[in-house]
């Protein structure tokens, strides 16, 4: 039966489409409000990992320049807060898969894309809400942005892009891993990723392999991006990476979209129903 048979005479099928992934959205939505103890320790844990750094490691740190280094350390983690959001899409994502939600879903008169973009539209309102949370805790302990409205926009806009991404790799991992127990290999291999950034210290103070890993991590593009648009202090660098960062934190994610976007919609397809 096709989309727009279901749809109903005088109804395209896109708007079929959107309603069966506002269906799905609605869905994510309620298990917010029927479990808040787990949402709220997820917008809870980042702002502890930023007081952590800010107040016991930052006294004994230092920014190029002289720059404050709560200043510099807010956006940075403005920046890994994003990319650590795609543990709990691949979470979500293979605890639909272990109980069977998804091939219900896959089995009923619904659109195909409707699962994964409601998955992606809750995912993107939760990640907008920490990082409303993270910029109420960085105003609180003395972080300020120094530039305009739109280039605050405009760093806002990077993150969530860089979240959009780590979206869509989150899903495709975790239609491969198909399980909530092989989740624990891939969060291993995140937490190495997300320090191994100019989120908290400069590349320059690292032994030269690792720096230039570091500053082509595209955590690190965005990070040094969005303190450019805040006017915050930054780590500076000569190299091509540090003097192009907010085309690398355009060109890091689109490109990563490029990649696990479709991959995720095809492993999505190939499903067993």
């Amino acid at each position: 039966m096709s989309a727009d048979t279901l749809a109903g005479p005088g109804r395209p099928s896109w708007t079929w489409a959107l309603a069966d992934s506002w269906t799905m959205t609605r869905r994510e939505l309620t298990h917010w409000a029927r479990q808040p103890v787990q949402i709220v320790v997820g917008l809870v844990f980042p702002v502890m990992l930023l007081l952590m750094f800010a107040y016991f490691i930052g006294g004994g740190m230092t920014v190029a320049g002289g720059g404050d280094y709560t200043e510099f350390l807010v956006p940075g983690m403005f920046a890994l807060t994003m990319a650590f959001g795609l543990e709990g899409t691949m979470v979500a994502i293979t605890q639909d898969l272990g109980k069977g939600v998804v091939d219900r879903f896959r089995s009923m008169p619904m659109a195909p894309a409707a699962v994964l973009v409601g998955r992606s539209v809750a995912d993107m309102l939760q990640s907008a809400l920490g990082l409303l949370v993270m910029v109420g805790a960085g105003l609180a302990i003395g972080w300020r942005w120094h530039g305009g409205l739109g280039e605050a926009l405009g760093a806002f806009g990077l993150l969530l892009l860089l979240r959009f991404a780590m979206l869509w790799i989150g899903i495709h991992l975790g239609l491969v891993a198909g399980r909530t127990e092989l989740v624990q290999a891939v969060q291993i291999l995140i937490w190495p990723v997300g320090f191994l950034s100019n989120v908290f210290s400069s590349p320059e103070d690292m032994p030269g392999w690792l720096g230039a890993i570091a500053e082509w991590n595209p955590m690190s593009a965005t990070a040094t991006a969005v303190r450019e648009l805040f006017a915050n202090p930054g780590w500076g660098g000569d190299s091509w990476a540090a003097r192009h960062a907010l085309e690398m934190a355009l060109a890091w994610p689109l490109a990563l979209l490029a990649v696990f976007f479709p991959l995720a919609v095809r492993r999505f397809r190939r499903l067993s129903r």
